[in-house]
């Protein structure tokens, strides 16, 4: 299968995870999307990323679609069998992938407008937003268990862009989140080599 993807987006660094932990090999095609390069948009008429092409050459996105897509073909599980544990899984990556959305929403107003026409109110809005997650998180720290789960390499990959493009800024006395890569680490060694890079 392909993958169109940015080495630097934290859900691109979150399928590339699952998908080396679930041992499913992925063609890895990077695209920057603000040129919108014809093969992706052909696949995927928003133009983001990631983007899945499958075997039989559909196109799977956005990302929680390409994670349920990796769960029901790999031979072991990316999500818990229990309804219940699947559900706590599939809520922390989604708060995980909201806490990316405000993120990219503050690096895009800082980087794609002039500084005279940014809006600080709408980065202050989205920010706050951030803090209460990371403090949700710090507050209801997942357990690694004995298997990872789509949430986990959610929240693996939305700290390592936190570490990429906020360092310094976000940590602010979390030190059970803070510590969390580490431990990550312990038990997915491909972090270090697939988490959000510049």
């Amino acid at each position: 299968m392909k993958l169109f993807c940015s080495p630097p987006s934290p859900y691109t660094s979150k399928v590339r995870m699952a998908a080396c932990h679930l041992g499913i090999e992925l063609e890895e095609i990077v695209v920057n999307t603000a040129d919108n390069p014809p093969e992706l948009i052909s696949a995927n008429p928003l133009g983001k990323i990631p983007t899945l092409i499958t075997d039989d050459g559909q196109a799977v996105f956005d990302s929680r679609a390409i994670m349920q897509l990796l769960h029901r073909t790999a031979k072991k599980r990316l999500y818990p069998k229990k309804h219940a544990k699947r559900t706590e899984a599939e809520v922390l990556e989604a708060l995980c992938d909201g806490i990316g959305d405000c993120l990219l929403a503050i690096v895009y107003e800082k980087r794609l407008r002039p500084p005279e026409l940014q809006s600080q109110d709408a980065i202050d809005r989205q920010w706050a937003k951030v803090e209460r997650g990371l403090d949700y998180l710090d507050g209801h720290m997942p357990k690694l268990g004995k298997t990872l789960h789509g949430g986990h390499f959610a929240l693996a990959a939305v700290l390592g862009y936190l570490m990429l493009r906020f360092p310094g800024e976000w940590e602010n006395g979390r030190t059970r989140l803070a510590a969390w890569p580490g431990t990550f680490s312990e038990r997915f060694k491909g972090y270090a080599e697939l988490r959000p890079q510049a």
